[in-house]
């Protein structure tokens, strides 16, 4: 179905760019099966029909991947979708087609439909900006965007105008520290190596570590009402310029900033996306919480931090309320 010509790397803040696929032109077949160009190797590259596992953190040197495809190695696309209903447009329709289109409306976000990303979350979106968005996370990128082109080519498509989108992918934090790290980390705080407190803590990390992972490269909505996105990047200024710090002290300064976000925990959730090399801002960020307030109470807490206060640039606020299809309906007066 696509022609590609270059090859996929998962994004990281200093990703090198590689104009083909380890050399190899490549060619997909109608069927999804990837082939190296006959000239090269007759050799094949067959795409998984599974989903691919949470997989290697940012710390690690995967074996060299050779298979072409549109879906990242490990992690998953994701994308904010946001939009208004054009009222003159709505005003337009007759009583038949408004009919059809609120029907068409809620099967397209209908998260149990065989066409459904593998993650699919709505929200009402209070303000001027939107008055809906749309949350997708699926290997796909297709899959995700797919909510949205159904949504547009649906009846109701002439009345609904898209007013922001951000694209990423899902990724584990070159700063989430491996278990090795970890135990390096507590050596230099003064464990003991041959204590049972370190060995305990060293243990209790590794065994913690994949789910730390998955959670972040296949996230699961947390239940809570209150959402909120903003896009952000990293400084590149004199003298404030993030990208020219030593790792060393990139990871300190990210530690205090994950200390400050962990006093939240079990009153806010969040989600980094990457995006660098594939929109406008860096890094998207989604945070869910029980309650308005504590969105506002983490970002004020955290804008204190160095990491925040002195290298971080943001874009728009977008908050959101997770609701179904038909409560974005009927909040925005189009049924009942």
């Amino acid at each position: 179905r696509h022609n590609i010509l270059t090859g996929r790397r998962q994004v990281r803040e200093h990703a090198g760019f590689q104009c083909e696929a380890n050399g190899i032109l490549c060619r997909v077949t109608r069927d999804s099966r990837i082939f190296r160009d006959p000239s090269m190797s007759d050799q094949t590259a067959i795409k998984k029909e599974s989903q691919r596992p949470a997989g290697a953190h940012s710390g690690t040197s995967p074996a060299l991947d050779e298979t072409v495809s549109v879906e990242p190695t490990v992690g998953w696309h994701c994308t904010h979708s946001f939009y208004r209903f054009n009222r003159e447009r709505l005003a337009e329709l007759t009583e038949t087609e408004l009919s059809a289109g609120i029907s068409a409306f809620k099967e397209v976000l209908n998260d149990g439909s065989s066409t459904s990303p593998v993650r699919l979350q709505k929200w009402i979106v209070p303000g001027h900006k939107a008055d809906f968005a749309v949350m997708a996370l699926d290997p796909s990128p297709h899959a995700v965007d797919g909510v949205h082109q159904r949504l547009l080519a649906s009846p109701l498509g002439v009345a609904i105008e898209s007013t922001y989108s951000f694209v990423g992918l899902t990724e584990v934090s070159e700063y989430l520290p491996t278990a090795e790290q970890f135990a390096k980390k507590l050596v230099k705080q003064g464990e003991d190596p041959e204590s049972a407190s370190y060995k305990a803590r060293v243990q209790g990390y590794a065994t913690r570590e994949p789910a730390m992972q998955k959670a972040r490269l296949e996230p699961d909505f947390p239940p809570w009402p209150c959402a909120c996105f903003y896009p952000m990047n990293k400084k590149r200024k004199v003298g404030e310029n993030w990208f020219t710090l030593p790792f060393s002290e990139r990871s300190r300064l990210m530690a205090e900033h994950g200390a400050s976000g962990m006093k939240f925990g079990g009153r806010v959730s969040q989600l980094i996306t990457v995006s660098v090399g594939l929109d406008d801002w860096e890094w998207g960020v989604t945070l869910w919480a029980r309650r308005p307030e504590f969105l506002k109470e983490i970002v004020y807490t955290m804008r204190f931090d160095e990491a925040s206060a002195r290298y971080a640039e943001f874009g728009p606020f977008y908050t959101g309320y997770v609701a179904t299809a038909d409560e974005i309906l009927t909040h925005c007066q189009l049924a009942s």
